[in-house]
């Protein structure tokens, strides 16, 4: 069972994933930002964040680690892109069951084997997801439904890279600064002159990038040397949940008994699959 404090940084981590949703929605859904630039300021505004952070410590940018970068790099892409031709019920369910697959995988070739309890409340736990999106699900656009399985996997191979590392703060810096060249030569490649960039577009991104997904990223790599793959992977499935509460807060979205049903199945899930004794 997770300690306190395992348990509290966890949390804090889910927090700031759910808040990047929203805040993601609230630039690309508004139109006032497009998706290469969201992606290119969301991933530079983090790495300057961290730079600061780290300033004076020296960061290795050592070519051989460049993978969680790169993995990086391709989950915020293809995220982006991938909800503009998604319904926000399909593209959490082909997210998160790419990286559950991935964790899940993952875990079991490293040598965790989950007891019966983490599997009942994994099981609970998705069908509490499934019951949560299933009226916004619809046959989903082939390359929409290809980049959001992309970004499902890149974040899942990114969440097991971080469970090695022995230094959140630096690894995370050093990952961002790797990937901010490549989202800038994304927006180099994909912006036009009639795409629209508002203050209020880059204000989100800026925010997710620098705080949700900057310092949300360094507490989750906290995190992840604390608790199994499997564990992670359960823990993410409360992440649709929480951005559903941030979107009645934030976006004054309705409280529908769907979303209050699913939240108490879902989290009743992950807390049984976490409640179980680490393998």
């Amino acid at each position: 069972m997770l300690s306190l404090r395992v348990a509290s940084i966890t949390f804090l981590a889910l927090i700031a994933f759910a808040a990047n949703s929203v805040l993601c929605r609230l630039a690309l859904g508004g139109g006032s930002i497009d998706a290469g630039a969201f992606t290119a300021i969301r991933i530079c505004s983090g790495a300057l964040a961290l730079l600061l952070l780290v300033r004076g410590r020296g960061v290795s940018l050592d070519p051989r680690r460049w993978l969680a970068a790169v993995m990086l790099f391709v989950y915020a892409a293809c995220f982006s892109y991938a909800y503009l031709e998604l319904t926000a019920g399909t593209g959490a369910l082909l997210l998160f069951g790419a990286v559950q697959v991935t964790m899940l995988a993952g875990g079991l070739i490293a040598g965790e084997r989950p007891g019966a309890r983490a599997w009942l409340g994994w099981a609970v736990a998705c069908a509490g997801l499934v019951y949560l999106v299933a009226p916004g699900v619809e046959a989903p656009a082939l390359r929409g439904a290809g980049l959001m399985a992309a970004a499902g996997l890149a974040w899942g191979v990114y969440s097991l890279l971080g469970k090695g590392s022995a230094d959140p703060v630096a690894d995370t810096a050093r990952n961002f600064i790797l990937a901010a060249p490549m989202s800038i030569g994304l927006f180099a490649a994909t912006y036009k002159m009639t795409d629209a960039v508002h203050w209020d577009g880059v204000a989100y991104a800026v925010v997710s990038g620098a705080v949700t997904s900057g310092l949300g990223y360094v507490i989750w790599y906290m995190a992840l040397r604390h608790i199994t793959s499997v564990s992670a992977a359960i823990a993410q499935l409360s992440v649709p949940v929480i951005a559903a509460i941030g979107g009645v807060v934030v976006l004054s979205e309705a409280i529908s008994e769907r979303l209050a049903v699913s939240a108490v199945i879902i989290l009743g899930g992950v807390a049984l699959g976490l409640s179980a004794r680490k393998p």
